[in-house]
């Protein structure tokens, strides 16, 4: 039996002909609701992070009326202000490890502008550089001993936050007395004391900001400044966060301990806790057991009961 096919045939083209309009008016549509806005992913508008009228670090003015110097603070300040991921993690990790670094920076006479130095060091985390260098301070092997870090194959101290913030104000204290400030002795923090002093010898200035220095150090003290200014202006830079989703301290108690411990697992056990959350709240603890010398003490971080 013969059937006349062309009405279907009519029907379902105007179907594929509506469906087809219907994309074209729809798509330009979005267009028009998102091209200029900028949330768009389509169209982002990327802003330059306003450089402020003055900044201080430790107190000391920094010169930025000189175009060398607010060229050095505008681009570190850019290259941070977009690394988004980073800045909003460290503002995460800054509620458990700002309180800690600001109390033992102030009970060593150092100002607290210095936690940003930490920052610029490490993340605040237990980093190990390329070169060895280890913890938030970023304390390489040969150096720690001479800040008393105690290190052995059972105990790194340069993972131990108050122990390596106590021995990064002994340093930054000796750099400021020879240095005579405290952007110096930051600086120096970076290529340490004698490559700064060999600098400055030379240069016949100790201002920071007035020395030609290796190219690290001479956007070292920009970086820490951009750290500072954005923490410090988070909300106005577009630097949103709730206090949920912030990191909290970790609630602890601690425990002296005088003598041996041979099997670290079994006393995390014993002590209400396990060793992956021993481990986690002392770092320094390097290996499975601790050794503890005659007429040594360790303190031992617990979960608070």
């Amino acid at each position: 039996m013969k059937h006349n096919l062309k009405p279907f045939f009519y029907f379902f083209s105007g179907i594929i002909t509506a469906s087809v309009l219907f994309f074209i008016f729809g798509f330009e549509e979005s267009k028009k609701n998102t091209i200029g806005d900028s949330d768009s992913f389509l169209n982002p508008v990327w802003k330059v992070p306003a450089i402020p009228d003055s900044i201080t670090f430790a107190g000391e003015n920094v010169p930025l009326e000189r175009v060398e110097i607010r060229e050095y603070f505008d681009r570190n300040l850019t290259q941070i202000y977009y690394q988004t991921g980073t800045m909003l993690n460290l503002m995460k990790l800054s509620k458990r490890w700002f309180p800690i670094i600001e109390e033992r920076l102030k009970q060593n006479g150092v100002p607290s502008d210095f936690k940003y130095l930490c920052v610029a060091e490490s993340n605040l985390q237990n980093l190990i550089s390329k070169a060895g260098a280890v913890g938030f301070w970023q304390f390489m092997p040969a150096t720690a001993p001479s800040y008393d870090l105690q290190l052995t194959d059972k105990v790194d101290e340069r993972y131990n936050v108050l122990k390596s913030t106590d021995a990064a104000s002994r340093y930054l204290l000796e750099a400021y007395k020879q240095f005579g400030s405290w952007t110096s002795a930051a600086a120096s923090y970076n290529c340490g004391k004698g490559g700064f002093n060999a600098q400055a010898t030379f240069q016949q200035t100790k201002d920071y900001y007035g020395l030609h220095l290796p190219e690290e150090t001479n956007n070292y003290i920009f970086r820490i400044l951009s750290f500072k200014h954005l923490f410090e202006n988070a909300d106005s830079l577009g630097y949103s966060m709730e206090n949920k989703n912030f990191y909290l301290p970790y609630q602890t108690r601690k425990m002296v301990i005088s003598s041996s411990i041979n099997d670290l697992a079994r006393f995390a056990i014993d002590n209400g806790t396990s060793y992956k959350v021993l481990k986690i709240i002392n770092p320094w603890l390097r290996g499975r057991s601790l050794v503890v010398s005659k007429g040594k003490t360790y303190e031992i971080l617990l979960p608070a009961k």
